[in-house]
C-alpha cells in the first residue's frame, strides 16, 4: 500500500490548495438494507478465489471480507460497499472481522453491524467544486439556430457544475489511519454521474468533447494531468479511479483527448510531459494486449490488439448481484464449474469490462437473439475492430503531435498505423456485406454480429477502397443507420440482437451516435453528394442492406412497439413507420441539395438530441418561459415527481423519452458522456437542429403538459408512441 499512501499524501496537498473553491453541495450515501432478516444466517459460500496480486487490499479486493459482505446482500449495488472508506485502520478492520462468529453462525445482523461500525459513506473522499470562472454563454451556443434547442444546450452546459469533483482532504484515507479503494488524484475532474463517482477512462473522451465546447480548458487540462499522473505512477490508465480497476484499462483514448485539447486550446506546452507518457501507454498495450494474428486469407501476420485481463476472481465492484459470483456459482450453473473454469470465466468478465461493452452478445462465439448467457463470453479470443481502429488513429495523431520535433518517432508511428490499417482491412472488412466485423481467433473467421463497432474504422480514417470507389457502396455501408432512423423511434443500437444485455438492442449509447456522426463526416464528398437511395414501393429500408450484413433476416429484427402494445409490421413498407418526405420523424427538416450523408447526419443528430431532451423533460426537466414542467400526473408515470430532469447514460432505440435497460446495475443519470455528446451535436449540427417533438405521456393534457401555447413545440406523434414506463428511483439522481 506504499504507492497509494504516497498518492494520497500528494492528493491531500493538492486538495488543500483548492479548498477555497469547494462547493457546499453534499454527497448522498446509501443505508445498508440486508436481503434477509438480521437474525438470518448467511448463505453458504463457495471456496474463496485466490488473492489477486494486482489488487492491494485485504478489505476491498478478493478475500473473505469482500465475499462475506456481498453474500449478506446489504446493498442493491455491490459497488456501494467497495467505495466505502474504513473508519479505522486496516488492521483494526481485519481484527473486527476476525472477531465475528464463524460461518455456521454468522448472521445478516453481524455483517450489518460490522459494516456500519467500520465503514463510512461511499464517495465521501471526494467533494464537489465551484467553477469560479464558469462562462454561462460559451461561443458554441451561437451555432444553434433554434431558440428552444439553444436554451436547452445552455442548460446542459450548466450541468458541468454538478459533476466537477476534487479530493476531499478532510476525509481522504492515508492508508494508515483508514483505508479506501479510491485512487487519489491531484487535479480536478468530471465524474460520469450516479454510481460512477470517480474519474473513468473512456467516458472522459466524450466528457472532454463537451468540456471543450464549454470552453472549460482548465478542466480538460486537469483531466489529462490526472491520466498522466496515473501513467507515471501505475504504468497505464486504469478503467477508473479505484484500486479494484488496477488489472484492466479501457479503450485507449488518451492520445485522442490530448490531440483534441491541443488543437482547440492551442496549448502546445502540455506536450513536453504528455508525449513521453503517450508512448508509455503504447508500450503497455504492446506488452500486454497485442498479439500476432495470421490471416487465413492472405497468410500475412499482423500485430493486433485484443481485450485480455488477467483475473481469477469476481470483480469487487460487481461481485455478486446477477454477475460474477452468481454467473460462476449460481443455482442454474449445471454442471458446476471447476476452479479452472471459474477462473477463465472471471477473466472473460473482466475483459468484457475492459472493452467498455459490458456486456453484449458481440463477445459470444455463437451469438443468437435472446441469448444472454455470460458463460459464453469469448472476449479474449476476439480481435476487436473498434480497439484496433482506435490504436490506428492514436499512432497517426501521435505522429502529428510530434510534428518536426522528432521525425524518427513520427515515422515509426506512421508505419505502425499503416500496418494496423492493412490488418483491419484484411481480417475485418467484408467487401460482400460492405461492413467491418470483429475477428474470432478460435474459429479463424469474422464474427457474424453486426455492431456499432463497424463504424469505428471510418471515424478513425479507414475507408475501404470499395467504399471510396462507389457512392452506392458507401450508402450500403451506412444502410443500417438509414434503417434505424426509418424503422425505429430512437437512435442507433449497439447491436440488433435483443438479449437483455445492456450493450445489445434496444440500448443506444451516446458515444455510438457520436461515432456514427463522425464516421459520416469522414467520408469524402464525391461519394456522399448523391441523394439517399429509397426502397421500392413494396419494400422497406431493410431491402437496401447488402445480403447478410446484419446477420439476421428482416423478420428476425426486433419489432418497434406501437400504441397499446401492438408491434409495427416486420417487413414491407409498413415497417418504416417514421419515414416522412425527405426526412424522418424527429429528424429535422429537409434541405435542398443535401447528399445522403448530410441527410443521415441531420436525422441522427436531431434524433439523438430528441432522445436526450425528451427523456430529460419526461423526468421533470423544464426551462422558464420555454419548456413548462410537466404536471405531477404526467411525472408520476415516470416516477419523477421529485426530479428536475435526468440525463441518462443510455437511451432506447424504441423510444425518445426513455432510458435504456438491462445490465448489471440500475440505469444511471448524470451523465458525463451524454452531456458531452449533446453539446458537441449542438455545436456541429446547430444550424439543422429543430425543436424536439416529444410523445404525450400518460396524464398529460397536451404535449407540454399544461395546454399552453408552447404545446406547438411538442405535438403528439400519433398512435405509434408507446406510453412511458420508467423505473426511476432515487439512485438515478446525480450524487453531488
Amino acid at each position: 500500500m506504499l504507492l497509494w499512501s504516497a498518492l494520497a499524501l500528494s492528493a491531500i496537498q493538492a486538495a488543500h490548495a483548492q479548498s477555497e473553491s469547494v462547493s457546499a453541495v453534499s454527497v448522498s450515501t446509501v443505508v445498508a438494507s440486508p436481503s434477509a432478516s438480521l437474525d438470518s444466517p448467511l448463505p453458504s459460500q463457495v471456496p474463496l478465489p485466490p488473492p489477486q496480486a494486482w489488487c492491494p487490499s485485504e478489505i476491498f479486493c478478493a478475500g473473505e471480507i469482500l465475499q462475506t459482505v456481498n453474500l449478506a446482500g446489504l446493498y442493491a449495488d455491490p459497488k456501494t460497499f467497495v467505495d466505502k472508506p474504513t473508519t479505522k485502520s486496516a488492521s483494526d478492520v481485519l481484527a473486527d472481522f476476525g472477531g465475528l462468529p464463524g460461518n455456521s453462525s454468522l448472521t445478516e445482523g453481524d455483517v450489518t453491524n460490522f459494516v456500519d461500525t467500520d465503514f463510512a459513506g461511499e464517495g465521501l473522499e471526494l467533494e464537489a467544486l465551484v467553477l469560479t470562472d464558469f462562462n454561462a454563454d460559451p461561443a458554441f451556443l451561437g451555432n444553434v439556430s433554434d431558440t428552444l434547442v439553444r436554451a436547452w444546450a445552455q442548460t446542459v452546459h450548466g450541468y458541468w457544475t454538478q459533476l466537477i469533483r476534487t479530493t476531499n482532504s478532510s476525509t481522504l484515507c492515508d492508508g494508515v489511519k483508514c483505508e479506501s479503494s479510491l485512487i487519489p488524484l491531484n487535479h480536478t475532474f468530471v465524474v460520469p454521474g450516479g454510481r460512477f463517482r470517480e474519474q473513468y477512462y473512456w467516458d472522459s473522451f466524450w466528457i472532454v468533447e463537451g468540456l471543450l465546447e464549454s470552453e472549460l480548458y482548465d478542466v480538460v487540462n486537469a483531466t489529462l494531468q490526472n491520466f498522466m499522473d496515473e501513467l507515471e505512477t501505475i504504468g497505464f490508465i486504469p478503467n477508473g479511479g479505484r484500486i479494484y480497476y488496477l488489472n484492466r484499462s479501457q479503450p485507449p483514448l488518451f492520445t485522442q483527448m490530448l490531440a483534441r485539447y491541443v488543437t482547440v486550446s492551442g496549448d502546445n506546452g502540455i506536450l513536453a510531459r504528455a508525449l513521453p507518457l503517450a508512448e508509455k501507454e503504447f508500450t503497455w498495450w504492446q506488452e500486454n494486449r497485442i498479439i500476432s494474428v495470421t490471416s487465413p486469407m492472405t497468410g500475412i501476420t499482423y500485430q493486433l490488439a485484443r481485450y485480455s485481463v488477467n483475473n481469477t476472481a469476481p470483480r469487487p465492484e460487481s461481485y455478486l448481484t446477477a454477475l460474477d459470483y452468481t454467473t460462476a456459482n449460481g443455482p442454474g450453473v449445471s454442471p458446476a464449474l471447476n476452479e479452472s473454469q471459474r477462473s477463465a470465466l472471471y477473466a472473460e468478465l473482466a475483459s468484457g469490462a475492459e472493452s467498455g461493452w459490458d456486456y453484449t452478445a458481440r463477445w459470444f462465439a455463437d451469438a443468437k437473439p435472446g441469448d444472454a448467457d455470460l458463460k459464453q463470453l469469448n472476449v479474449r479470443n476476439t480481435i476487436a475492430v473498434d480497439l484496433n481502429s482506435i490504436l490506428y488513429k492514436n499512432h497517426l495523431l501521435l505522429a502529428q503531435l510530434y510534428a518536426s520535433s522528432n521525425d524518427s518517432a513520427a515515422s515509426g508511428h506512421r508505419e505502425a498505423a499503416a500496418a494496423i490499417r492493412t490488418g483491419i482491412l484484411d481480417l475485418m472488412w467484408n467487401s460482400t456485406k460492405m461492413a467491418f466485423y470483429d475477428f474470432n481467433l478460435a474459429s479463424g473467421q469474422q464474427s457474424s454480429v453486426f455492431s456499432a463497432a463497424a463504424y469505428y474504422p471510418y471515424w478513425s480514417g479507414i475507408v475501404p477502397d470499395q467504399v471510396l470507389g462507389s457512392s452506392e457502396n458507401a450508402f450500403k455501408a451506412f444502410a443500417p443507420l438509414n434503417l434505424v432512423l426509418n424503422r425505429y423511434n430512437g437512435t442507433f443500437p449497439s447491436t440488433f440482437l435483443d438479449t437483455g444485455l445492456q450493450w445489445d438492442y434496444p440500448n443506444a449509447w451516446p458515444p455510438h451516435q457520436y461515432i456514427l456522426l463522425q464516421a459520416l463526416r469522414a467520408l469524402p464528398s464525391n461519394i456522399t453528394s448523391a441523394a439517399p437511395i429509397a426502397p421500392s414501393s413494396n419494400e422497406s429500408t431493410f431491402n437496401l442492406l447488402p445480403q447478410g450484413q446484419l446477420g439476421i433476416t428482416e423478420t428476425q429484427l426486433p419489432g418497434q412497439t406501437l400504441h397499446l402494445g401492438n408491434n409495427a409490421t416486420r417487413s414491407g413498407p409498413g415497417a418504416d413507420i417514421n419515414r416522412l418526405n425527405g426526412t424522418v420523424v424527429n429528424g429535422g427538416n429537409t434541405t435542398d441539395g443535401e447528399g445522403w450523408a448530410d441527410v443521415l447526419g441531420r436525422e441522427l443528430a436531431n434524433r439523438y438530441l430528441t432522445s436526450a431532451f425528451c427523456s430529460w423533460r419526461a423526468t421533470g426537466g423544464s426551462i422558464d418561459g420555454l419548456v413548462p414542467r410537466l404536471s405531477d400526473a404526467a411525472l408520476n408515470a415516470t416516477n419523477s415527481v421529485n426530479n428536475t430532469g435526468n440525463m441518462f447514460e443510455k437511451f432506447s432505440s424504441l423510444d425518445v423519452d426513455s432510458a435504456g435497460r438491462g445490465g448489471e446495475y440500475t440505469v444511471q443519470a448524470g451523465f458525463g458522456w451524454t452531456n458531452g455528446v449533446v453539446l458537441w451535436v449542438a455545436s456541429v449540427y446547430g444550424n439543422v437542429l429543430v425543436a424536439p417533438e416529444c410523445p404525450v405521456l400518460e396524464g398529460e393534457t397536451g404535449a407540454s403538459g399544461d395546454g399552453s401555447d408552447t404545446d406547438a413545440a411538442y405535438p403528439s406523434k400519433g398512435p405509434f408512441w408507446v406510453g412511458l414506463a420508467f423505473v426511476v428511483a432515487s439512485v438515478l439522481t446525480v450524487n453531488v
